[in-house]
């Protein structure tokens, strides 16, 4: 068991304060908008708010009911502690009669649909920088709270209502950096992932592999790359294969006919050592920059971007949210207002359970 103290580990016990524990009485649960391997998401309203729900999964065996409690209680003491603009908004969680994480309701959909709906166009070039800089500034709040997301991709970023605005959402792998562990197959998204996840070279004497939020600073890298150009990244290959590549071949995604500050920023967050890997105060430097060198009278994004200053709230602040990681396969959530759709969707929380 992980033991809470000052330095910002989490208990897999379940603890949290008071202000965070929802009422299930009041919880109304509408329509499904996603699902994952431990969870399922629905629209809902909770206290008469628009709200996202995620009900995790019990578990089938005791060793299962144990592992999805513990990280059930990770997530929601992780969520409780941070909030940022670019994290989505954490409501609060109950445990009984079932686990709940209550977070804001986003509209917009994820990142990965809205590429998959542009293509074969791409983003407009201050558009995919903007994003990129909502991106690396939600990561730069959750490392200053010693937090590795471990598992940042296009289904888990989220974009708001007016697509002006990504968040970044899903802390289900989510881990304090002074308890990093062996890495399981899991474990983030081959993909995405940084080599040092999983390959051996770590290993060469027997020693534990450990890693460090440079991780995070690799998978930002694959991300901006297919912000810039709307293709998945090392195309043609399976998720396996392009794991073997990236750690045993050091093979990346091309950067050629990108701009040459554009090509060092990714470059850089994707090298091979991680201590040489930058920042993200340091890359949101680096993106500030390089707006700036192409930023029109008009800019197609909103000027938010060009602040390069990233408040962090203190630990005791309202939290994030993990959990709303739409499933592009169910489509966008509805933007309607719930006030205006039928009663007949939402069932009572408590009176399922």
């Amino acid at each position: 068991m992980e033991s809470g103290n000052g330095n910002g580990y989490y208990s897999d016990e379940f603890i949290l304060d008071s202000k965070w524990l929802i009422d299930p009485k009041h919880l109304f649960v509408g329509p499904r908008i996603g699902e994952g391997a431990h969870a399922k998401v629905y629209e809902g309203k909770y206290k008469n708010q628009t709200v996202a729900i995620k009900i995790v999964h019990g578990g089938d065996t005791p060793e299962e009911i144990a592992k999805n409690q513990a990280c059930f209680a990770r997530e929601t003491a992780m969520l409780s502690r941070v909030q940022h603009k670019n994290l989505v908004k954490f409501i609060g969680a109950c445990k009984e009669p079932v686990m709940v994480i209550v977070t804001e309701l986003l509209t917009g959909g994820t990142l990965r649909k809205c590429l998959l709906n542009m293509r074969p166009r791409c983003l407009d070039t201050r558009v995919a920088i903007g994003f990129a800089l909502d991106i690396a500034r939600a990561m730069e709040c959750l490392h200053s709270h010693g937090i590795i997301h471990r598992d940042l991709k296009p289904e888990n970023l989220i974009l708001t209502g007016d697509h002006r605005t990504v968040k970044l959402a899903d802390f289900g792998l989510a881990r304090e950096e002074s308890l990093t562990e062996m890495m399981t197959a899991e474990t983030g998204t081959y993909r995405w992932m940084a080599p040092e996840l999983y390959s051996t070279v770590t290993l060469r004497h027997g020693e534990k592999k450990h890693y460090n939020h440079k991780v995070d600073t690799y998978s930002f890298a694959i991300v901006l790359w297919e912000l810039l150009h709307n293709k998945l990244p090392f195309e043609g290959m399976s998720n396996l294969q392009a794991a073997y590549a990236a750690a045993f071949k050091n093979v990346r995604p091309s950067t050629e006919n990108l701009p040459e500050e554009l090509a060092i920023i990714l470059t850089s967050c994707w090298t091979e050592d991680p201590n040489a890997r930058p920042n993200f105060s340091q890359i949101i430097h680096m993106l500030l920059h390089y707006l700036s060198t192409i930023a029109h009278p008009e800019p197609a994004i909103p000027p938010r971007i060009f602040t390069s200053e990233n408040a962090i709230l203190p630990p005791e602040s309202p939290g994030t949210s993990s959990l709303m990681a739409v499933h592009d396969d169910l489509g966008d959530t509805p933007k309607a207002k719930m006030e205006n759709k039928p009663k007949v969707l939402f069932f009572c929380f408590n009176k399922c359970y």
